[in-house]
């Protein structure tokens, strides 16, 4: 199977650097840099956070290489307090380029816990002032998330994104005019089928689609339940004792501590004829569990690919180490 084999690259791509993203760092995005180079947008939140309750917001950082990233200064999007269903939380950028030579960048989008999760939207001329379009882009009685856009051959886009019900399995909607979104029959991949996806599927990316009878070829991210028996080190925030002791009791640290509950994800392959029927396969990206080193150690999840001069991909990823610490960290296909 093709882009089964990928390298990790020593260090982090990102990691929390400042009063916005000191907390957490996850959910990359990858695009071109129309200046040259590459942007890489990521949801943040931090000390630095537009209003108390706030729980993230998205970032951006800029590369000439892809290796070494600069963080740009400001929010690119910020929850609107105002609006009901993106009040709280802004999560998982995907970005594409429009006919017109804007951009438009879909997002989990989410409000308090009584209101479920969607798909918003959003456009920019420049890719660093972004502006909210109207609505949502897609929602149902479900919870909505980890969204990853495809152009695909015939011209329309394809939205492939989780929707939790026991446990999260993938979806995919259609759209022809980037807008209006329609949800397609059926289960894309479903989770729970293996102890490697108990807990659900946060993300599923194609890098490889064909018009021509080619296999198609996705990545995903998904999670691990603690098997039985198995004792996860308590996380800090979790301790009765933290705010004594100086630890944060706030949103990011609730979060960490549910994250190293999670005991692990990974990062998997898949192919398909169609886009539609899948076929999960391999590991790519794990690291060795908790209490090990490695920026991955315990997570590896909601990736972004995109495709080098060179012929190769580089893979952009959510990395969380064995102290809840969260960075983005990358693999290329050898």
């Amino acid at each position: 199977m093709r882009y089964c084999h990928w390298l990790k690259e020593p260090g982090a791509r990102v990691e929390g650097s400042r009063q916005l993203d000191a907390s957490k760092v996850q959910a990359p995005c990858i695009v071109r840099n129309p200046a040259g180079g590459f942007r890489l947008y990521y949801t943040a939140v931090g000390p630095g956070k537009p209003y108390p309750d706030c729980q993230g917001y998205i970032l951006s950082a800029i590369s000439d290489d892809g290796l070494n990233f600069q963080a740009e200064s400001g929010i690119r999007l910020s929850p609107q307090p105002e609006v009901p269903q993106r009040s709280l939380r802004l999560l998982a950028p995907t970005v594409y380029r429009m006919e017109d030579s804007a951009w438009r960048m879909y997002m989990e989008s989410r409000g308090p816990a009584t209101i479920p999760t969607v798909i918003a939207s959003a456009v920019s001329s420049d890719q660093v002032h972004w502006e909210f379009e109207d609505g949502v882009r897609l929602q149902c009685d479900r919870r909505l998330g980890g969204p990853r856009f495809l152009q695909l051959p015939d011209g329309r886009g394809r939205l492939y994104c989780f929707k939790s019900a026991n446990s999260k399995g993938v979806v995919s909607a259609i759209t022809s005019d980037g807008l209006n979104f329609a949800l397609e029959p059926g289960c894309r991949l479903a989770a729970g089928e293996s102890e490697f996806d108990s807990s659900g599927i946060t993300a599923a990316e194609v890098i490889a689609s064909s018009a021509t009878g080619d296999p198609w070829t996705m990545v995903y991210s998904a999670w691990q339940d603690v098997p039985p028996g198995t004792e996860i080190p308590l996380h800090p925030s979790q301790d009765v004792n933290a705010v004594e002791r100086g630890q944060s009791a706030d949103f990011a640290a609730a979060s960490i501590a549910t994250d190293m509950a999670g005991y692990r994800s990974r990062i998997f392959i898949a192919t398909s004829p169609d886009g539609l029927t899948w076929e999960k396969g391999a590991c790519i990206i794990e690291g060795a569990g908790h209490g090990t080193d490695g920026l991955d150690a315990v997570h590896a999840e909601d990736m972004s690919v995109i495709k080098l001069d060179d012929g190769r991909f580089r893979m952009y990823y959510a990395a969380c180490d064995k102290d809840g610490v969260w960075r983005i960290a990358s693999a290329v296909t050898k």
